[in-house]
């Protein structure tokens, strides 16, 4: 059974993972967690480069369009558009952010199955970084709150590497194929400058953003190692965009 996408399996992709990282949570046995994991992780780094799905013409599941996710307030709200952005640039999806009364909002602009694929992959591995942060203390608030902001920038940026790290894997097994490589590398350029340009139209003007306070390197190092042992994803609530208000 091939992992390479047909036009009917392409629409059912975010189901697909969503099955494979479902398997990989409820399984007692580490292996085929790790197994499970891995193959949802090819099956959308092939869905990002697959030369027959990225010639074949936009159908109803690949518009372009915005989408906005709530990431909440408090201290950790950079760490976690650190790993929406980790997440969204590796499927072509770019982000701004925005301050509101209800908290801080992302706003993404994709193709809408790339769309889907950031929500599920971000969505499982907020919930697991959240929940390593909640183990971690400190002689004071302050310091616990420094050590889990550190400890979240540290395992956004290594998401960012090991996401990039597939995506290479997965390009330079389609550019063994004949005579595809360049035309592969040439649709990809394309797709994202429809991206770029769109992205660019919907949001209008838009000013950078302040940077983050620096973080803590004992408590980076150790999200960044977290994130090595991460999976790909897991099972996300259906129907819940928001993050919450900050706390843990």
């Amino acid at each position: 059974m091939t992992d390479v996408l047909s036009e009917a399996d392409d629409a059912s992709l975010v189901e697909r993972v969503r099955k494979l990282l479902d398997k990989a949570e409820n399984t007692d046995n580490v292996h085929e967690a790790e197994a499970f994991s891995g193959k949802a992780a090819a099956l959308i780094a092939r869905h990002r480069i697959d030369p027959s799905r990225l010639t074949e013409r936009p159908g109803p599941g690949d518009d372009l369009e915005v989408r906005q996710v709530v990431v909440g307030r408090g201290a950790y709200v950079r760490g976690r558009l650190a790993l929406l952005g980790s997440v969204a640039d590796h499927h072509d999806v770019r982000m701004v952010f925005q301050s509101t009364p209800g908290g801080t909002v992302a706003v993404l602009a994709g193709r809408t199955s790339d769309l889907d694929l950031v929500e599920v992959v971000y969505g499982s591995l907020h919930s697991q970084v959240a929940a390593q942060m909640a183990g971690l203390r400190r002689g004071t608030g302050a310091a616990t709150q420094r050590e889990r902001r550190s400890f979240l920038f540290g395992f956004a940026d290594r998401i960012g590497e090991i996401l990039n790290e597939s995506r290479q894997r997965a390009e330079a097994l389609a550019h063994e194929a004949p005579d595809r490589g360049t035309a592969m590398a040439l649709v990809v350029r394309e797709r994202r400058e429809q991206v770029d340009e769109f992205a660019a139209e919907s949001w209008g003007r838009v000013r950078s953003a302040s940077r983050p306070a620096g973080v803590a390197a004992d408590g980076y190092g150790r999200g960044s190692d977290a994130a090595n042992r991460a999976d790909v994803g897991r099972r996300r609530l259906d129907g819940r965009d928001a993050i919450g208000p900050g706390g843990r």
